[in-house]
């Protein structure tokens, strides 16, 4: 699906990158056309200078956006949640980030949970970044407490994993 709604946007190389920056932020679209998160519009001109680009880009891609019905709907109805990996710490939480080997490969998520669950260890929250929308897609878990001795390694051991970063 992702795919589809960057490829809509191929013959314009700078609203691509619009539509790109509002899908990895989980940006929308207000039926005023306008940038918004959960329902809180942010300036075109931020989101152009984010990008490196032209407010009036900025508000011709909304417009596209809001006149493709597919487009509209998924623009309309997006949602950003809070990644708490940056505040883990603070909060005495830890945060293991698991780099898999091919992100198009199913399993991946169910394997590190399965291991995590072999440890009775609390998940607070758990993400993927979309290996269609990141360049180096990766699973993020956000657990209770310090991570336990040998729970990395046994995530290292999986055949899916290439990397772990504590």
């Amino acid at each position: 699906m992702w795919a589809d709604i960057i490829r809509e946007f191929a013959d314009s190389p700078s609203q691509s990158r619009v539509v790109r920056f509002l899908l990895e932020n989980g940006f929308g679209i207000n039926e005023e056309g306008r940038v918004c998160c959960n329902g809180i519009e942010i300036p075109a001109t931020s989101i152009a200078k984010a990008i490196g680009s032209d407010r009036r880009v900025v508000d011709s891609t909304a417009r596209r956006i809001l006149e493709k019905t597919s487009l509209r709907e998924i623009f309309l109805n997006m949602r950003a949640t809070p990644d708490l990996s940056r505040v883990a710490e603070t909060l005495g939480y830890s945060v293991i980030v698991v780099m898999p080997k091919d992100a198009n490969e199913r399993g991946i998520v169910s394997a590190a949970l399965r291991v995590l669950s072999n440890h009775s260890l609390a998940i607070r929250q758990i993400f993927v970044t979309d290996p269609q929308l990141s360049e180096d897609p990766k699973l993020v878990i956000i657990i209770e407490n310090p991570l336990p001795d040998g729970v990395a390694n046994e995530i290292r051991a999986l055949p899916q994993v290439r990397q772990v970063i504590l």
